[in-house]
């Protein structure tokens, strides 16, 4: 049986009163397969072309599968209709990049947006090392193109805020530029897109776990101690030549 992590919960054609389709991702993205024989890109572009007119996300995902969210991106991207985004949880990691697709984005005042590094795990001898560190610097480099064209905010912030691991509540991201609107605020909110710098003047109420994980370690002097989820990951390793492939199948 096909698992699907969106669902749509009105798919038709919009009706006289112009009411959107209505369309939900919840959880992880592609948590079992995107590129194999059960879920594919094929089946999420079908449903998305089946209508017409504007489409309203709900997003509440803590992210997922990059490549997978890179292809729904794309897609709604493409729609030649309003797509009005609405984050009323959390829109996290690859998450927060098919939030970007929003004509508009709307944020709950309780909801939080994160963007940080890709990342994987990768197996064999230096050479598949580096080839892995070039495929995650590319794929950052393709990430920061989507963040750009919604916030205006420079490459090297965003790069920065990417490598702190940033989490932001709704005000600071409509303050960065990463949402446009506070759903159920009264229309009083003042603070305009890009007005404060994260590199400069104010301080802004941002949570870097780089930050707090630095800082707990200084004081802990752990070292490099191998934990339970360390080795299950390891044991879950993916080989890099299958994330080329994967890579290589956004080009078509």
């Amino acid at each position: 049986m096909t698992k699907k992590f969106w669902h749509w919960v009105k798919n038709e054609t919009p009706d006289y009163f112009g009411s959107d389709r209505i369309l939900y991702l919840d959880g992880e993205i592609s948590d079992e397969t995107w590129f194999g024989d059960e879920v594919t890109p094929g089946i999420f572009k079908d449903e998305l072309n089946s209508g017409k007119g504007n489409i309203t996300l709900w997003i509440n995902s803590p992210g997922g599968d990059v490549f997978a969210a890179s292809q729904i991106y794309n897609m709604l991207m493409e729609y030649p209709y309003e797509v009005n985004v609405k984050i009323d949880a959390l829109a996290a990691s690859a998450a927060s990049v098919i939030a970007m697709a929003g004509t508009k984005i709307c944020m709950s005042p309780v909801a939080m947006l994160m963007i940080h590094n890709p990342a994987t795990v990768a197996i064999g001898d230096s050479k598949d090392m580096q080839k892995a560190i070039n495929m995650l610097t590319e794929v950052k480099e393709s990430i920061i193109n989507a963040y750009e064209i919604k916030s205006g905010l420079s490459r090297n912030k965003i790069s920065n805020l990417m490598d702190a691991e940033t989490w932001m509540n709704a005000k600071e991201a409509k303050r960065l530029g990463f949402a446009d609107e506070i759903l159920f605020a009264d229309g009083d909110e003042s603070s305009e897109k890009n007005s404060a710098d994260p590199d400069e003047g104010e301080e802004l109420m941002l949570f870097s776990r780089k930050a707090v994980t630095d800082s707990l370690l200084s004081k802990l002097n752990l070292g490099t101690r191998t934990s339970a989820s360390t080795k299950k990951t390891t044991e879950n390793a993916i080989p890099v030549a299958d994330l080329q492939k994967r890579l290589s199948l956004l080009a078509h």
